[in-house]
């Protein structure tokens, strides 16, 4: 199975780096390119790309509102990856907000872009949980904002969700609790239905804005 990738930014070197990154790969493929975020829409709903490597600042159209696009128009939306240069920029913690899976540093190495893209698509890990703690902490979000106390989670959901927060994914999940992964799996699944989450990303923004789980 190949997973194809949609490549959005504004600089054309840029979009050529990733390219030749990602098309070196047998399982990856870039199936097109965008300047913009105005652009990027059209180009979802007609290439049905499976992760989308958005710039997080483009000069029309920005990779925030370009992420609320996707997510609030398209049905099964494809995975979504916002590209910056500052790990600490408020504008990639905005784009999470407004949906994104997780995010890139431009300077990342090849390997490691390879690997958000194969984290994003399995979808049982969060992409650099850190930067989003970190994140998370520089807002000052204050306590219970989002409701999460009223979700309803049982005692090993809540457990759940704080290793999910960690950053650790299923598999590891399982171990720490002695588990199968596949009760992992129904817990995370239960988490992300209580707290109306799309994905773990959602869910663990969601732990952090509302105080359950605290930066450091």
């Amino acid at each position: 199975m190949t997973v194809n990738v949609l490549l959005v930014d504004d600089e054309e070197l840029i979009r050529a780096g990733l390219r030749a990154i990602i098309d070196t790969e047998p399982d990856l493929a870039v199936v097109g390119e965008a300047e913009d975020g105005a652009d990027v829409l059209p180009l979802v709903t007609k290439l049905k790309p499976d992760v989308v490597l958005m710039d997080v600042r483009m000069p029309a159209v920005d990779g925030i509102q370009a992420t609320r696009h996707i997510i609030d128009r398209v049905p099964d939306a494809p995975k979504i990856i916002v590209v910056t240069t500052f790990e600490n920029d408020d504008y990639v913690y905005d784009a999470l907000r407004a949906g994104a899976n997780g995010f890139l540093l431009k300077r990342a190495r090849p390997a490691e872009i390879v690997r958000a893209i194969r984290v994003v698509v399995a979808g049982d890990s969060l992409l650099f949980p850190e930067k989003i703690r970190l994140l998370a902490g520089q807002r000052g979000l204050g306590p219970d904002r989002s409701g999460l106390r009223e979700a309803g989670l049982t005692d090993r959901e809540a457990e759940v969700l704080r290793l999910m927060a960690t950053g650790l994914s299923n598999v590891e999940i399982s171990e720490q609790l002695f588990v199968s992964v596949q009760t992992v799996k129904t817990h995370v699944g239960n988490v992300l239905s209580k707290l109306h989450a799309r994905d773990r990303t959602q869910a663990v923004i969601t732990a952090y804005e509302s105080g359950f789980v605290t930066p450091g």
